[in-house]
C-alpha cells in the first residue's frame, strides 16, 4: 500500500516531526511504501487557488508534485498538533489545497502535544473535516501526549508511554490497512462510489 504520512508544523522547535517519522518508519517496516510529506518542506503558498483551478500543467511545481502523490496514494495520515484547541494552520492549508484528489481512500488521524491531552482536541476536529473532502475517517487514532517523554529525538518510543504508543500503533495499523485495501479493490472495480 502506498501511504503518505501528511505532517504541518512550521515551528523552529517542532516535535511532532518525531511522530510523523515514527509512522513512517513503522509502516515502512511492515513492508508498505510509506512518504513522509512535510508541509513546511513543500512549501504551499496559503490558499488563494485550489490546484483544481490551475489549468492543466500550470499548478506550481510543488503542487503538481502533490497532487500526483496525493492521487496514487492508498491511505493517508494526519498528524497534528493542537494550536488553541484546534489544527495546526500549515497542516490546513495543505490539505485545502486538494478536493477530488483525495476521493475515496482512508485517513487516519495521529495527534500529539506537549502536554497530556496529547492533541485530542484537533484530532477530535479533523474527524469533521476529512469526510467533508472525500476521506472516511477510520475509528482508531493515535493520540501522544506528552510528545518529548514518548519518542526521543530519533522518532525512537521510549519509557512507558513509547511502549504504549507501540501498542496502539499496531491496532491502528490494522485498520487502517484494511480499510485502504477495501477501497483499493472498490476503486479497481472501476464503479461508481454509490
Amino acid at each position: 500500500m502506498r501511504i503518505l504520512i501528511l505532517y504541518g508544523s512550521y515551528r523552529a522547535d517542532r516535535l511532532g516531526i518525531r511522530l510523523a517519522r515514527f509512522l513512517t518508519d513503522r509502516f515502512a517496516a511492515l513492508g508498505h511504501d510509506a512518504t513522509l510529506v512535510d508541509a513546511k518542506a513543500v512549501g504551499l503558498p496559503m490558499l488563494d487557488r485550489m490546484y483544481k483551478e490551475h489549468d492543466k500543467g500550470s499548478a506550481p511545481p510543488a503542487m503538481e508534485a502533490l497532487a500526483e502523490r496525493i492521487r496514487t496514494a492508498d491511505a493517508f495520515v494526519f498528524v497534528t498538533g493542537e494550536y488553541n484547541w484546534g489544527p495546526q494552520p500549515g497542516l490546513k492549508n495543505l490539505t485545502d489545497h486538494f478536493l477530488e484528489d483525495w476521493f475515496w481512500r482512508p485517513a487516519a488521524i495521529a495527534s500529539y502535544s506537549a502536554g497530556r491531552l496529547a492533541g485530542a482536541r484537533a484530532n477530535s476536529i479533523w474527524h469533521a473535516i476529512l469526510p467533508e473532502m472525500g476521506m472516511p475517517v477510520i475509528p482508531s487514532t493515535l493520540t501522544v501526549g506528552p510528545i518529548a517523554a514518548t519518542l526521543d529525538a530519533d522518532a525512537q518510543p521510549t519509557g512507558d508511554a513509547g511502549a504504549s504508543l507501540e501498542r496502539a500503533f499496531a491496532r491502528f495499523a490494522r485498520d487502517l490497512l484494511w480499510w485502504a485495501q477495501a477501497a483499493a479493490t472498490r476503486r479497481s472495480t472501476n464503479a461508481p462510489p454509490y
